[in-house]
C-alpha cells in the first residue's frame, strides 16, 4: 500500500492524535526543544510593525471599523497578544479552523501557507513520475514513484532528477479564506516562489524538514515530530485573490514591506532606543536585515472592498 506524499503530510502533520501541529508543546522559539523560529519569534515587534503597516495600507479608513483575524498561530503566540492596536477587536484562529469569516477584517497570516501539504513530482527519462510513501520491507518508510494522473502543467523539457513540489493544499485553503463573505486587507507573511522559478531554478525542489532547528532533506524520519515544508508558488495565491475579486495583489519582501509601510514606526522604535542595544532594537534588526528574516520572507497583500457594509 502506497500513498501520496501529500497524504503522508496530512497524516505526519495534522493527525489528531500524533500529527506534529496537533501535539501539545512548542515548535517556534529558539530555545533548544523548539525546531524553529519565524518573525513572530521577535515579538511583540513584528506585532507592532504589522499593525502600522496594516493601518497604513488601510489608508483613510478608520482601523476601529475593522478586526484582525490571525489565521494558524501557534497557541499562545498571536503577534497581537499584549500590545496595543487600533482595530475592533483581535482574533486568532487556530490550524485548519475556517469558521466563517464575515464584515470587515484584516485577515493575517505567518507561515500559514508553507505548512499545507504538498505533492512532489520528479521528472525521469521516461517523463514526469509522482512521489508516493510505503512502508518497505524493512519496516521503514520509503519514498515510491508512480506516473500522475496528470502531468500537464508539469513542464516537458525539465532535465531528468529535475523535482518539483507543488502545494495545491496551500492554494486550496487560500480560495476557502478568500472566497468568504468578508472584506478588507488580506497580509500573508511566508516564504515562496514564482512557478517559472520552481520549474526552473530549484532543480532539487524546495522541500525540507525541520527538527531541534536543524534543516534536513530526510523527510520522512521522525513523522509527527519533524516539521515539513516547502516554497508556496505565489501565482497560484495570487490567482486565488484576483478571482476572488481582490484587486491586484503586491508581494514585497518583508524588509521592503515594512520599511515602504512601516518607516514611521520603525524610525520612533530605533529613536527611542538609540543609545542602547536593547534587545527590542535587536529583534528589529533580526526582521528587518536582509541576511536574516528580511530577505528571507515576503509578503503578498491584497485588498478587496465593495461600497457597502465597509466604510
Amino acid at each position: 500500500m502506497a500513498v501520496r506524499f501529500d497524504q503522508y503530510m496530512e497524516i505526519a502533520l495534522y493527525h489528531p492524535a500524533g500529527g506534529y501541529y496537533r501535539r501539545p508543546r512548542m515548535r517556534v522559539g529558539t530555545g533548544p526543544e523548539t525546531d524553529f523560529y519565524t518573525a513572530s519569534t521577535s515579538a511583540p515587534v513584528f506585532g507592532d510593525l504589522v499593525v502600522a503597516a496594516a493601518t497604513t495600507l488601510l489608508g483613510t479608513r478608520d482601523p476601529h471599523d475593522f478586526r484582525f483575524v490571525e489565521i494558524g498561530a501557534e497557541p499562545g503566540c498571536g503577534i497581537l497578544q499584549g500590545i496595543e492596536h487600533p482595530f475592533s477587536s483581535y482574533e486568532v484562529r487556530a490550524w485548519g479552523d475556517t469558521t466563517e469569516i464575515d464584515r470587515c477584517c484584516v485577515l493575517f497570516s505567518n507561515e500559514l501557507f508553507d505548512a499545507q501539504p504538498f505533492r512532489r513530482f520528479v521528472k525521469r527519462e521516461a517523463g514526469w513520475r509522482e512521489v508516493y510513501v510505503t512502508l518497505s520491507s524493512t519496516g521503514f518508510l520509503a519514498e515510491i514513484e508512480y506516473v500522475p494522473p496528470d502531468a500537464s502543467f508539469l513542464p516537458p523539457t525539465s532535465p531528468p532528477g529535475y523535482r518539483i513540489d507543488a502545494s495545491f493544499a496551500a492554494t486550496d485553503f487560500a480560495k476557502v479564506l478568500v472566497e468568504q463573505p468578508w472584506q478588507g486587507l488580506f497580509l500573508a507573511f511566508d516564504y515562496g516562489k514564482s512557478w517559472e522559478t520552481l520549474v526552473s531554478d530549484t532543480p532539487n525542489g524546495t522541500a525540507r524538514a525541520y527538527y531541534r532547528h536543524t534543516q534536513s532533506n530526510d523527510l520522512l524520519a521522525r513523522p509527527g515530530e519533524q516539521d515539513l515544508t516547502c516554497h508556496v508558488c505565489w501565482d497560484w495565491l495570487d490567482a486565488a485573490l484576483g478571482g476572488s475579486g481582490f484587486a491586484p495583489a503586491r508581494l514585497e519582501s518583508q524588509e521592503a514591506f515594512f520599511v515602504k509601510h512601516a518607516a514611521s514606526r520603525i524610525e520612533a522604535l530605533m529613536r527611542a532606543d538609540a543609545a542602547i542595544a536593547s534587545p527590542r532594537k535587536r529583534s528589529l534588526m533580526q526582521l528587518l536585515h536582509p541576511a536574516h528574516l528580511g530577505q528571507k520572507f515576503e509578503v503578498l497583500h491584497a485588498q478587496r472592498f465593495h461600497r457597502q457594509n465597509c466604510p
